[in-house]
């Protein structure tokens, strides 16, 4: 036994005589995997709305994830994950009245903008102007980043504002 902590399909594919065994093998990992995060997302949700349910005032800490960066089957529970991002532009009119919707509707959000230039006074004075509450910001319901390749990373395309959000390891604009 050379690598002991392959699953059976990788060490299949590894040992593939052929070309086309090796795809068969590939494939079918992709197709498992695929319904086992799917699996493991619909129990996130689940796992979600029963600690809203059961303990809507405590913060939930998940210290199997402070500890290791591996993927476990244990709830993940961090009601940051399924925030939306938005992607702005400090020049931007119809950015400024999208976070101020956002902000409106008590939505919880991070906005990252793309001409910062890593300036954290060109973000303060453009949320300031966007009518950004600052006691949003202090408690984390809304957070102002510099965007440094976010937009680019993500697939980002098409007019700003964006609104952005992670469903199913997919980022799909709102």
């Amino acid at each position: 036994m050379y690598s002991p902590n392959l699953d059976p399909l990788t060490a299949l594919g590894i040992e593939a005589r052929t070309e086309q065994e090796r795809r068969r093998y590939a494939e079918l990992q992709v197709e498992f995997e695929r319904r086992r995060v799917a699996k493991l997302l619909a129990y996130q949700r689940a796992y979600d709305d029963a600690w809203q349910r059961l303990h809507p005032t405590q913060l939930r800490i998940n210290a199997s994830t402070a500890l290791s960066t591996r993927l476990s089957s244990k709830p993940l529970a961090s009601p940051i994950e399924r925030r939306p991002a938005v992607f702005v532009r400090s020049d931007c009119e119809a950015c400024d009245r999208r976070v101020q919707q956002l902000q409106t509707a008590g939505d919880a959000f991070d906005i990252y903008m793309l001409d910062s230039q890593n300036d954290d006074a060109l973000i303060r004075r453009w949320a300031a102007r966007a009518g950004i509450d600052p006691a949003k910001v202090r408690t984390g319901t809304i957070t102002l980043n510099h965007d440094a390749g976010r937009w680019n990373a993500i697939g980002g395309r098409g007019e700003l504002p964006a609104v952005v959000k992670e469903i199913d390891g997919r980022w799909e604009r709102q």
